[in-house]
């Protein structure tokens, strides 16, 4: 062989042995990749859709409980409002966002009744089981029945009894079509037999206002919207919706105490990402929500509204989930209740 021959295939070697180590070094730090970027996580700030009006009590749970992320995780968190179809537009919404944690969703229990609505009258365009990951429940806030004073009713047996007697239909208000109370109604309409008619407001903030002025009877939303009200005899708290009393107003008997078990449902806020985010992202961000919830300054102020500290696992909020939209479900499309 040549000398010039000879040099050629030296310096070929070279290069094939070169290119190959590099090719190897390059495989090996491929999977390493997305581990060092979920490491660094986050690197710039995470928007917090809220899929209600500014004001309510969700859009203030997680206000509160996101500033405490923020401070830990050293990014901001920015709540944007994005209301409208029972909380499922801002859902949809994060459902087809990019599932890399920065864009989450704070939703409560209408989630379980909307998207049964929606599916039931073939629009949904998202699955609360399939197309999310829940994170952690930030908080729990019992569902809330209010009458106004004039009724003349102390509890749900009483509003019942006096409804039944009633020549007319008594108005009830609710936060729209599918919503919870729009649920709870109908519900009360078919198995205790009594005469309502359904008033549909836009928000918690008008069918309170509607209910204070005497024009709707009957109504209810997440305790903390009408938590003053109740207290100060503006309006007649009736019963709550979950399995316990509430430490707000421990008075006030729960559903089942009245016969009404049927109605019994668990209130809650709670943080989702988009199906497919990075499980070291979400372990992280259910890292800080457990922590956020267990300050002492963030749990003093959910309660002065009656609301009580979630952190709940993520297989705890994904055995509610399934327990509710499995109890929800059936009923809404015997009720034909439809999203508008």
């Amino acid at each position: 062989m040549s000398v010039v021959r000879l040099l050629h295939f030296r310096q070929f070697k070279s290069f094939a042995l070169l290119s190959g180590l590099v090719g190897l070094a390059l495989t090996c730090a491929l999977p390493f990749a997305p581990a060092l970027a979920q490491s660094d996580y986050p690197t710039k700030p995470i928007r917090v859709v809220v899929p209600f009006p500014a004001g309510g009590t969700t859009d203030m749970l997680a206000r509160l409980i996101t500033q405490k992320m923020g401070e830990s995780m050293g990014q901001s968190f920015i709540v944007e409002n994005v209301g409208g179809a029972g909380g499922s537009i801002g859902a949809d919404q994060i459902a087809k966002a990019a599932p890399d944690g920065y864009s989450l969703l704070f939703h409560n229990l209408t989630f379980s009744t909307t998207t049964s609505s929606l599916q039931y009258a073939g629009r949904s365009r998202h699955d609360i089981q399939k197309d999310f990951v829940p994170i952690s429940v930030g908080a729990y806030v019992p569902m809330l029945l209010l009458a106004h004073p004039g009724v003349g009713a102390k509890d749900l047996k009483e509003f019942v009894a006096i409804a039944k007697s009633a020549k007319d239909p008594m108005f009830y208000g609710s936060t729209g079509p599918g919503s919870v109370m729009n649920f709870t109604g109908e519900l009360l309409k078919r198995d205790a037999g009594i005469k309502l008619d359904h008033v549909p407001f836009r928000g918690a903030a008008p069918l309170v206002q509607e209910l204070l002025s005497g024009r709707i009877q009957f109504g209810g939303d997440q305790l903390s919207t009408s938590l003053q009200h109740a207290k100060s005899g503006a309006l007649r708290p009736l019963a709550v919706q979950s399995a316990t009393r509430s430490p707000a107003l421990p008075d006030v008997p729960t559903v089942r105490e009245q016969g009404f078990t049927f109605l019994e449902l668990q209130g809650w806020n709670g943080f989702f990402a988009p199906a497919g985010t990075p499980d070291a992202i979400v372990q992280r961000l259910h890292k800080e929500v457990v922590a956020a919830v267990k300050n002492p300054d963030v749990r003093a102020k959910m309660e002065l509204v009656g609301a009580e500290p979630g952190g709940s696992s993520q297989e705890e909020m994904s055995a509610m989930l399934r327990e509710q939209v499995g109890k929800v479900k059936p009923v809404i499309e015997d009720l034909k209740l439809i999203v508008q």
